[in-house]
């Protein structure tokens, strides 16, 4: 054995003992798996609101995007508006796969 493996080694060893609660605080608490149901469908209405909020967000924010570039370029103007371009539609996609995400963690 190395000594630069005795401090793991010793980790290793010790044993941590938790004493077991006597049976009237153990059921005290039992969370359901489920929200209730009035509370499920709220959120489930709100969250349908917030997805529908964001993708008329991004559907207007392309749009006007697109009409800035039109402006400026009838005007002769250059601008930076592929980038923001970039932004609308990184917030599109972030929009449309937040479901997916949370699914896939939760």
């Amino acid at each position: 054995m190395n000594l630069m493996d005795l401090p793991y080694t010793l980790a290793a060893s010790v044993v941590v003992r938790v004493p077991e609660l006597p049976g009237p605080v153990r059921d005290v608490f039992d969370p359901k798996p489920e929200a209730p149901g009035k509370l499920k469908t709220l959120v489930d209405t709100l969250l349908g609101l917030l997805a529908w909020a964001g993708t008329a967000a991004g559907v207007a924010g392309v749009l006007i995007t697109g009409v800035m570039m039109a402006v400026s370029m009838k005007r002769g103007e250059s601008s930076e508006h592929m980038s923001r371009l970039g932004m609308v539609l990184g917030g599109c996609i972030l929009v449309s796969a937040a479901g997916p995400l949370a699914d896939f963690f939760v």
